[in-house]
């Protein structure tokens, strides 16, 4: 994410309301979440320094090809040569275990990724299992299945491991990510704990997990170990041993390797053509629901569009299908969701609509937003790509149609005239949507898509929403707290609700949302629907129950304000 400065704001007639200029996106680096504050603290900074920060052979739990298979992935010592494996058991002693077998691979240096699959689980039942690591058989771990038929998943969205650095916590230190000891990740570690543990607690009947993408932040290339601490943090919970968690390639994690070594995810699409360092877009499916994981750091969206299709022609009678990929192409902060975020719009929203999803999950703004269903128009666009440096760096600042050559700026200043023409006809080309339901709650078999884009589940970085509210928003917040949503699915049910933590405490801060469907199918519809959207509403910055003063302000326009805003230029490694 993009290195910014401060914007500094006057005339606001809403006392802490932040809002950014029409001239550009500005991130509220102000706001974190300082773990120094709780009194489980003292403790954990110990922990964090002879136990997790140097422990790279955590393992991660990750769904299988389907809800009777999962997946186990981990670090082990290279002189290690053992056959990975893990013992499954239904007895606590083990004295039933049956063992799976895995394989093994390169990893950083001095390790070797271990990958292995169990199968035969059953709906609600109580498993035990060990993994061996440097030739030691693990301690026996729980893990329960749930019901396969009505099921509950948590979703997140950017834990970001180590992205707080550069802030100032409560005992005057300022976080940091080039020690050894990497304050920041420790900080930001300890908030996923919480989150965790608060989601689970309030939820224990959750199947599994999904995560938006950036599990950590240090952009490292290859198979530098430089984020090995971050990602030795993101895994550190007792929670995850028990909590399979699929998880989404984001831009922080895409050009290391590191992200493959750690996470064993099910039928990647190895015949991606474009896919990251960090490896490709994967599919599984779990009762009733399709779910397909896009790597959308890869801007070919013909691999995305064959991926979409080899999975839903293997799995053709799902009633849910769900999507999610890291960049939020329908969502509101002001960072990304009129920039880069949006880049793939008009190439992946007709893809969508081809293979009839239902729910997209988004993260990458650091904001919350709900969409409309949206589908759509029906219309040629053009398609855009990244914009490349004379250097063949990725251009953060601009974007290119793919057709023509012409490059847009994302952030042109304020005197000028013609970079800021060319913002808006980007802006303006990307108007490739139709919405399609009203206010309603509750929809029964409706046409189109609904785009949910998380905020920080850490609290490790925020960003603003974007001054104008866009149409096809539905609702969105920002009240600069880690937050998470619950999803539960049925045969006949899609539903989500989104909560905030605020000192360990939960608080909803979206009404529910349910899509009902008695068809498997519901293909986008022939003539177009409403494209000027509903009144917007917008989530009170600063108190978890005050919606509808910014609503209000939004709705009467009185917000006013005066501007001044300096842009640092943005660094590739800390976008």
């Amino acid at each position: 994410m993009r290195q910014t400065s401060r914007m500094i704001l006057c005339g606001v007639l809403a006392a802490g309301l932040v809002i950014s200029s029409s001239a550009g996106a500005f991130a509220a680096t102000e706001h974190f979440s300082d773990a120094t504050t709780d009194q489980s603290w003292s403790g954990w900074t110990q922990q964090w320094e002879t136990s997790v920060s140097t422990n790279y052979e955590q393992v991660s739990l990750t769904p299988g090809r389907n809800q009777s298979e999962l997946n186990f992935g981990w670090y082990s010592k290279a002189s290690a040569t053992a056959t990975p494996a893990v013992k499954l058991a239904t007895k606590e002693d083990m004295s039933d275990a049956k063992s799976f077998q895995g394989t093994a691979g390169s990893a950083i240096d001095g390790y070797r990724s271990n990958k292995v699959t169990v199968t035969g689980l059953k709906e609600n039942t109580a498993y035990y299992y060990t993994y061996l690591t440097n030739g030691v058989e693990s301690k026996p771990a729980k893990y329960a299945t749930k019901s396969f038929s009505s099921f509950k998943m948590l979703f997140f969205g950017d834990p970001q491991i180590g992205a707080s650095k550069g802030q100032t916590v409560s005992t005057g230190d300022k976080l940091e990510n080039t020690s050894s000891l990497n304050t920041a990740a420790r900080n930001d570690a300890f908030n996923w704990n919480t989150t965790l543990n608060v989601a689970l607690k309030a939820n224990p009947d959750t199947s599994f997990a999904l995560s938006a993408g950036d599990q950590i932040n240090k952009n490292v290339n290859g198979i530098d170990p430089g984020n090995e601490i971050e990602y030795a943090g993101y895994l550190s919970p007792a929670a995850l041993k028990s909590l399979p968690v699929s998880t989404t390639i984001g831009n922080h994690d895409a050009t290391n390797k590191s992200y493959a070594f750690h996470f064993n995810n099910p039928n990647a699409f190895t015949a991606e053509t474009s896919p990251s360092a960090a490896g490709n877009g994967y599919y599984y499916t779990y009762g009733n629901a399709l779910f397909v994981v896009l790597n959308t750091n890869n801007y070919n969206c013909a691999d995305h569009e064959a991926l979409l299709k080899k999975a839903t022609q293997e799995n053709p009678n799902t009633r849910w299908r769900i999507v999610m990929f890291h960049q939020d192409i329908y969502g509101s902060g002001a960072d990304h969701s009129e920039s880069d975020g949006m880049v793939l719009r008009t190439q992946l929203t007709p893809i969508l609509d081809k293979y009839d999803v239902d729910v997209v999950l988004q993260g990458h703004d650091h904001s919350y937003s709900r969409s409309y269903l949206l589908q759509g128009d029906g219309k040629v666009h053009a398609a855009y790509d990244a914009n490349k440096t004379s250097t063949g760096e990725f251009d953060w600042d601009n974007v290119i149609d793919k057709a023509t050559g012409k490059v847009y700026p994302y952030y042109p200043k304020a005197d000028d005239a013609a970079g800021k023409a060319a913002n808006a006809a980007f802006i303006q080309g990307n108007n490739c949507y139709t919405i399609n339901n009203n206010k309603s709650a509750k929809v029964v078999n409706p046409q189109g898509t609904l785009y949910m884009t998380a905020n920080s589940a850490t609290g490790s970085k925020f960003y603003e929403l974007i001054s104008q509210q866009q149409n096809f928003v539905a609702y969105r917040n920002q009240n600069w707290k880690p937050s998470y949503s619950v999803i539960s699915i049925s045969d006949k049910d899609f539903s989500i609700s989104t909560y905030s933590i605020v000192d360990g405490n939960t608080s909803q801060i979206d009404s529910t949302f349910t899509i009902e469907k008695t068809v498997n199918r519901t293909p986008v519809a022939l003539s177009a629907p409403n494209t000027k959207g509903q009144t917007p509403v917008t989530g009170d910055t600063n108190d978890l129950t005050g919606m509808i003063v910014l609503a209000a302000l939004a709705l009467l326009g009185l917000v006013t304000a005066v501007v001044a805003a300096a842009k640092d230029k943005r660094v590739k490694a800390v976008k």
